[in-house]
């Protein structure tokens, strides 16, 4: 079948944003009951060709066809009438927190049903919520708040939502980044069910090896542009990430000569009332050592609770030898510890200012001369200096970060902590949603921070990246740690052992 013959087309699409056209006549192309990848660098344009699809941006030209008749999709019920469905990468901007999991799923019926009637029937709303939650074999109740789930069950049941209305096109963006093996699993065994159903599916991941699992084509994009589309058998990893960089990607993991010295940071005996229990692990000077677990293991736990971010936190932290009481993040700054969060859109950058203020944010006492007025011309100085240093690709230091691509984004989250010049940097899953060339942007900068004598700790579900940035690493599992290894002896194997809970014989 020819692209002219296939059900959805998109041609010569281009669309501009302050200081940047992030869509440059591209092309996109696909047929129901196929499952489609979509990839591309961070700023490859391959989110806003789908949000062009979905109805969220609607000054863009070009022409889009369903069956070979065009179609004007302006808006995202326009779209949604046209039987497309998007599940959009930052879940809390997309469910509503104090609406139960049954309502948040059924949202869009409830609205229909208040149009018609004005009376819902809410037993009918969690009966038909929950037939969708077995399917997607999700364990949660659709009673409980949206507000109480993990970030994985939220993702879920964005996706439940999104089947809930039948649909020809159903857009996935980065679904499995918060999901853990046994999580993407379920979502792989619903997406092959919407196949077989004749649903086209539009897959967009930087989990390069997990579209070979679940896709049958790939269409690569960078800089705006349509650069290619494949079956994707007939493709390795290797020719993706050469298309989508423009180059051959070297050795993924930089090798940096660096020493490690004396005990900096250490924790002993960690609790909180949730999910911490009795973690003690220590970090030398210029160390990085892992927190390696599943998702929903407890990492994100306790990061935030040695960030002052969590309730009823027990133990003892000490930093240079001397005990800290951290109990909010300003304490945690002041005492020197920096941390990168999961998400980032929602806790780690101001979305809605721009790059200058997001780097600056957190350490704005550096920038102030007398009778406490911004030195401006210090601020663009060190702001210049962070986005050259790790290459973030923005058109100007003035640029509301909301434009930027999530991998420029996650730079910026880690960028303001380099003018903060902390003695502990704690990252949380800094890769999530990021492209293979940023990603070693970002592995180069957290092993510059160790050789400039810091300790890192760098928690992370990507085993591959444990075994490859890390001296050595901690399994967490249930909140708790259950080994501590030297990484260049283990495996990703025996990692993988451990973060199930597997134990010593």
């Amino acid at each position: 079948m020819t692209l002219a013959e296939t059900a959805l087309q998109m041609h010569n699409i281009t669309i501009d944003f302050p200081g940047v056209r992030a869509l440059d006549n591209a092309q996109f192309a696909m047929d129901t009951g196929r499952v489609h990848a979509l990839i591309g660098a961070n700023g490859a344009g391959k989110s806003t060709l789908m949000k062009v699809l979905s109805g969220a941006y609607s000054h863009y030209t070009g022409e889009i066809l369903l069956d070979g008749q065009p179609v004007d999709i302006r808006s995202p019920q326009k779209s949604k009438g046209l039987g497309i469905q998007i599940v959009y990468q930052e879940v809390d901007t997309a469910l509503i927190p104090y609406l139960t999991v049954g309502e948040n799923i059924m949202l869009n019926h409830m609205v229909n049903e208040m149009g018609r009637k004005q009376l819902i029937r809410y037993s009918a709303i969690h009966q038909q919520a929950k037939k969708l939650l077995d399917r997607l074999n999700i364990q949660v109740s659709s009673r409980s708040l949206v507000s109480s789930l993990t970030l994985a069950e939220k993702q879920m049941v964005l996706i439940a939502r999104a089947i809930s209305t039948d649909c020809r096109f159903l857009i996935l963006d980065e679904p499995t980044a918060p999901l853990s093996m046994t999580e993407t699993e379920r979502l792989f065994d619903i997406v092959r069910q919407l196949r077989d159903n004749n649903v086209g599916v539009i897959f967009i991941s930087h989990r390069l090896q997990e579209l070979f699992e679940i896709c049958d084509d790939i269409t690569v994009m960078r800089n705006g542009r349509f650069i290619s589309q494949n079956n994707i058998s007939e493709v390795t990893i290797n020719d993706i990430v050469e298309k989508m960089l423009g180059k051959q990607l070297d050795e993924q993991f930089p090798v940096i000569d660096r020493e490690i010295h004396q005990t900096i940071f250490e924790v002993e005996h960690l609790c909180d009332d949730e999910k911490v229990e009795d973690v003690t692990f220590h970090v030398h000077a210029g160390e990085v050592i892992g927190l390696a677990g599943l998702v929903g293991a407890g990492k994100t736990e306790i990061c935030k609770a040695l960030f002052g971010q969590a309730n009823h936190v027990r133990g003892k932290v000490k930093l240079h030898g001397k005990p800290l009481n951290i109990r909010t993040p300003h304490q945690a700054v002041k005492s020197g510890l920096a941390l990168v969060p999961e998400e980032r859109r929602k806790e780690g950058i101001l979305v809605d200012e721009n790059v200058r203020t997001n780097l600056t944010a957190a350490n704005l006492g550096s920038f102030v001369r007398v009778l406490s007025f911004l030195d401006f011309k210090k601020e663009k100085e060190a702001s210049h200096k962070v986005v050259k240093d790790l290459d973030v690709k923005t058109p100007s230091i003035e640029t509301k970060l909301a434009y930027l691509s999530g991998g420029n984004q996650q730079k910026i989250a880690i960028g303001k902590w380099l003018i903060a010049d902390a003695d502990v940097y704690i990252f949380d899953e800094p890769t999530k949603g990021v492209d293979v060339g940023s990603k070693k942007d970002i592995f180069t900068l957290i092993l510059e921070l160790a050789k400039r004598g810091k300790a890192i700790i760098y928690a992370s579900s990507e085993l591959a990246e444990i075994i490859g940035i890390t001296d050595r690493t901690y399994l967490i599992y249930d909140g708790k740690v259950v080994k501590e290894v030297e990484t260049r002896k283990t495996t990703e194997e025996e990692l993988l052992f451990y973060s199930t809970g597997g134990r010593d014989s």
